[in-house]
């Protein structure tokens, strides 16, 4: 018999196993790195993939019962969306954005009252609220921002049965109508500018009541108190740079360098001499001007004639504008000029500059009327 010849092989040991075991530790190991992926994606790609490109979600309509909704002046149509999402006339506000951005006739949505449906399809949504027929369901008193107490009075006047004498006297007793300390009596820039509905409840002390009580409680919202410390400045001094805002910017976008020339002028110890401030004494209306005789008032409200802010708010002022009051830009501008031409405003950080964008808007306003 001949003799086998094997290799030298320490007892107990086996090489052929040895591979066996590797490839099995490895098999092990792809299949465990292989679930973790797979629940990566089932809990966390997934998800955000739906987030960010899965449709919003949306009712399919037609609705059903009926819920009143109120569009405030100025509102976004972002804000719309969360006020339907809250009431549940749409599924989702995202479904309504996208809804009003492939509907053109979404600009014109007017500030108004309206009887809807809840869980409507986002845009039969956006259709209603467009067409015209349907605002003004009820009866509405709509203040427009920036509207003055004396124009606040007269909107109630003509809008209900409510008369001027009622509203004045109540306006006179700021106590009865819950005016805050921080107003000093003066209602002027607390009858929050929105929608109100007029029922058959509704008094001229609760309707004033609830326009001060809507101030409070954007002021509360947007944190005022704390955010205006941080300015150096108070809440009512904040209402007051606010309601400037909206008669001094040509339009939102503008509002926050606006507030910032202002506060530079402040802090430089300039004086503001703003038009806005001059006309509110005068009561002139119809242009942005004013005449030497009218700035020559003593009226502390006369920003020519007396440095720092006026002594409160020259109108009633929306969130944009208390918004922008809040968070000024950045910037060194100390003066501003409208530019009707262009819709925007110029901003400049010497005088030169500025003369010569006052000379071309004066040129532009000898042949225009929005001036």
């Amino acid at each position: 018999m001949t003799e086998s010849v094997l290799p030298d092989i320490e007892p107990g040991r086996r090489r052929a196993p040895k591979r066996r075991s590797g490839g099995l530790r490895i098999l092990l190991v792809f299949a465990v790195f292989a679930a973790a992926l797979a629940l990566a994606f089932v809990y966390v790609v997934r998800p955000a993939w739906d987030r960010l490109f899965a449709d919003p979600e949306d009712y399919p309509g037609p609705g059903k019962g009926e819920v009143t909704v109120v569009i405030d002046p100025g509102q976004s149509v972002q804000s719309m969306g969360e006020e339907l999402e809250e009431l549940d006339v749409v599924a989702s506000s995202e479904a309504f954005v996208d809804a009003a951005k492939a509907n053109a006739d979404s600009q014109r949505i007017q500030a108004a009252t309206y009887t809807m449906r809840k869980q409507m399809k986002a845009s039969d949504a956006v259709a209603y609220l467009a067409d015209p027929a349907n605002a003004g369901a009820g009866n509405t008193v709509t203040i427009p921002e920036g509207a003055r107490v004396r124009d606040v009075v007269a909107t109630i006047v003509e809008k209900t049965d409510f008369t001027k004498p009622q509203l004045t006297k109540l306006l006179a007793s700021p106590a009865t109508i819950g005016l805050p300390a921080e107003a000093a009596g003066n209602p002027e820039g607390y009858l929050y500018p929105a929608t109100y509905e007029i029922t058959d409840s509704t008094t001229p002390k609760s309707l004033l009541s609830q326009m001060v009580a809507k101030t409070a409680a954007v002021e509360k919202d947007l944190g005022i108190a704390g955010r205006a410390k941080q300015l150096g400045l108070t809440p009512h001094e904040v209402i007051t740079v606010a309601s400037i805002l909206e008669y001094e910017a040509n339009r939102e976008p503008d509002y926050p360098k606006v507030a910032r020339v202002i506060y530079n002028r402040l802090d430089d110890g300039m004086r503001l001499q703003l038009d806005s401030t001059v006309s509110y004494v005068s009561k002139r209306k119809g242009d942005v001007w004013t005449t030497a005789e009218e700035r020559q008032d003593d009226s502390l409200y006369n920003t020519y004639q007396h440095e720092g802010l006026p002594p409160g708010p020259i109108g009633s002022p929306g969130q944009a504008t208390i918004e922008a009051a809040l968070r000024p830009a950045d910037g060194p501008w100390l003066y501003f000029v409208p530019d009707y031409e262009n819709d925007t405003t110029v901003f400049s950080t010497t005088l030169a500059e500025h003369n010569v964008a006052v000379e071309r808007l004066r040129e532009y306003c000898r042949t225009h009327d929005e001036c």
